[in-house]
C-alpha cells in the first residue's frame, strides 16, 4: 500500500529575507526550511510549531498556510506530502539557537541569495514555496482539521 512521508516545514520571514537551516542530507550539505516529519498524535500545526523550535530554537505558531506539495525525491525515490506554513516577524527576531543536532546552523538569505546558492537547496520545493508566499498563496490556517480522538 502506497504511503507517503508527511512533512511539515515552515517559511519565516524578517523584512526582506528568509531562514534557513544548513544541514545534512545524504551525505551533502544543503539548505532548507525549518522542517520535518509528523509524529504521532499531533497536529499539523502542532508538527511545525515543535519543527521550527527543535531546528531554530524560535516558539512561533504559524500564521498561514502557503501549500501542499506531493514530492518525489529524485535523490530517494521516496514521496513526501508537504505542507508548508509561513510565519512574519514584525520585529527584530531572536537568535537562533538549534537544539537539533542536525542542524549545523541557521541563516537569514534574501530570495536573490537563496537562487545563487540553488544547488545547495535540499529540493526544488524550497524555493517553490518561497515563490508561492511570494506571489501571495496562503490557505486559512482553518482548513486544517485535527480530530485526535476521532471525534469530528
Amino acid at each position: 500500500m502506497f504511503a507517503p512521508h508527511v512533512t511539515v516545514a515552515c517559511i519565516i520571514k524578517y523584512k526582506q529575507k528568509y531562514l534557513f537551516v544548513e544541514e545534512h542530507d545524504a551525505g551533502r550539505v544543503v539548505l532548507n526550511q525549518p522542517a520535518g516529519h509528523l509524529e504521532a498524535n499531533e497536529s499539523l500545526n502542532q508538527a511545525v510549531s515543535r519543527e521550527v523550535l527543535e531546528e531554530t530554537g524560535l516558539a512561533l505558531e504559524p500564521q498561514g498556510l502557503v501549500g501542499c506539495y506531493l514530492f518525489t525525491s529524485p535523490h530517494n525515490h521516496i514521496t513526501y506530502l508537504r505542507f508548508c506554513y509561513c510565519y512574519e516577524f514584525t520585529s527584530a527576531p531572536p537568535p537562533c539557537k538549534p537544539q537539533d543536532h542536525d542542524i549545523i546552523n541557521c541563516h537569514w538569505l534574501s530570495l536573490e541569495q537563496l537562487k545563487e546558492r540553488h544547488t545547495q537547496l535540499r529540493s526544488a520545493l524550497v524555493l517553490e514555496v518561497i515563490e508561492d508566499f511570494e506571489q501571495g498563496k496562503r490557505a486559512p490556517m482553518e482548513m486544517l482539521k485535527y480530530y485526535p480522538d476521532g471525534n469530528v
